[in-house]
């Protein structure tokens, strides 16, 4: 009796765990085949989707479809043009270079497009975000920037790029690049100026008959960050257009543009140029108060003016392009060089003209100091013998008399004498006082008076037409 109970209680445990495991495997059966127990009890509900967004079973290959369709044809081939929309978020303007001509900036680029291939079923109608893994394996939009030098997606961690897919197919494709682009900038009013830039998206392969390529929101499509600035400029304005660009051997193409307009700042270019050779020009003109005499202080003075004027004029071209025309910079910094020039220039005419003066008042003196026998303008000298009148004594009285001189060559006449007779001191006083009233007048010199007024007005007059012609 004891081996066949003990049997007996053995086999309903076992009978027992069998019929619940066999429960929960048809509970499980039944939690992912629901609708087909539903049609199997003849209920007359309509066969609901399965949402595939919540299967733990499909690949992304298999939920999008990827392997069904080829991908390398543009969706709805040989039909309308596909419309992408376009949206820029710009990040950053990095630098502009004058020299190279080019601006570099940094965006988050965005194509908005819709490809029913993509298309899928979701009982809550939420999109699926992928990363840039799966944009190899289907269709987007080949926009690429015109006139473009450099560019680059950022990769760190990985690369910024965003596939966002919608389940009616619409399709967000976004990515952040960097773009150093050309930018055609007219420096004929440098550093007064201010450039306008562009930068321009276009399809690469597909014409305006397979691809319309437009901005999405219109002038609200280019969104700007409020921290952008930059050191040299002032960021104006921002704004969008599109046009169609035409190519003789492939066609018409759409075409967008981010225009952007900047302005110099000045503040800059005044410390460090137009200050600088206002002072050197102002500096040459103190050579017009110092001693014409002194040549070796007004000589030093006028070339370190020209030789610093020539160290700016050097140091602005340096850093900029070189352009075949003149810029704003260029005429302001020359007419300052012409007269820290003229200055140099002004003092040799002065040098010159007082060496002659000098020679000239030289050969004067000499020719006062010595006797003259050739005239009677100074000194005249008369030969008397003993016999001579009274009269004749008395035309002599405007002359002195010198001490007489025996003649001992010649014995035959010796009552000769030599009289020497000079011009009375009333003539001789009247000429000192006019030759010294000259050396009052030549210590400043006429061309140094002229010049102390003339070059700072002609400058005044200058930089007064320069600036509201360029401001």
């Amino acid at each position: 009796m004891m081996p066949s109970l003990r049997h007996l209680l053995v086999s309903l445990l076992f009978l027992g765990s069998f019929g619940e495991c066999r429960n929960k495997h048809g509970t499980r059966e039944r939690r992912w085949t629901g609708a087909v127990e539903t049609q199997k009890h003849g209920t007359s509900l309509p066969k609901k989707p399965p949402d595939v967004t919540k299967s733990r079973r499909l690949k992304t290959e298999q939920l999008l479809k990827v392997d069904d369709h080829d991908f390398t044809m543009r969706p709805a081939f040989a039909g309308p043009a596909i419309p992408v929309g376009v949206d820029v978020q710009v990040e950053s303007l990095d630098s502009i270079s004058e020299v190279d001509m080019d601006f570099t900036m940094t965006l988050y680029l965005r194509h908005y497009w819709k490809d029913e291939r993509l298309s899928f079923t979701s009982s809550t109608n939420k999109s699926m975000t992928f990363d840039g893994r799966l944009v190899k394996k289907i269709w987007v939009p080949d926009v690429f920037f015109v006139h473009s030098k450099r560019s680059f997606i950022h990769d760190t961690t990985t690369e910024n790029i965003m596939l966002r897919v919608f389940p009616d197919g619409h399709v967000l494709y976004s990515l952040r690049v960097t773009v150093t682009a050309a930018c055609n900038m007219d420096f004929s009013r440098f550093p007064l100026d201010t450039q306008t830039c562009s930068l321009e998206l276009e399809s690469y392969a597909y014409t305006d008959e397979d691809l319309m390529l437009y901005w999405k929101n219109g002038d609200e499509s280019l969104s700007i960050d409020d921290k952008i600035s930059l050191s040299q400029f002032l960021i104006q304005k921002f704004h969008t257009t599109s046009r169609l660009a035409f190519y003789s051997s492939t066609g018409w193409y759409n075409r967008l543009y981010i225009n952007f307009t900047l302005r110099r700042h000045i503040f800059f270019f005044l410390l460090q140029t137009y200050f600088p050779a206002t002072l050197m020009v102002m500096l040459s003109w103190v050579s017009f108060w110092i001693d014409r005499r002194a040549v070796p202080a007004r000589v030093s003075l006028g070339i370190t003016t020209v030789l610093t004027m020539s160290t700016i004029i050097t140091g602005v071209n340096a850093s900029m392009p070189r352009v075949s025309y003149i810029k704003a910079v260029d005429i302001y910094l020359w007419v300052s060089f012409v007269f820290v020039f003229l200055s140099v220039l002004e003092y040799a005419a002065v040098n010159y003209l007082t060496t002659v003066q000098e020679r000239r008042e030289r050969k004067l003196r000499d020719r006062a100091s010595l006797p003259c026998t050739c005239g009677m303008s100074h000194t005249r000298t008369m030969m008397l013998d003993g016999t001579y009148s009274e009269a004749d004594t008395n035309s002599l009285a405007g002359y002195t008399e010198a001490p007489m001189v025996p003649e001992e060559v010649v014995p035959e006449k010796p009552e000769h004498m030599v009289v020497h007779l000079s011009v009375s001191s009333e003539s001789t006083n009247t000429k000192k006082k006019g030759i010294r009233a000259l050396r009052i007048m030549q210590n400043t010199h006429a061309i140094d008076k002229y010049s102390r007024m003339i070059f700072p007005g002609a400058y005044i007059i200058f930089n007064l037409i320069y600036w509201s012609v360029y401001c």
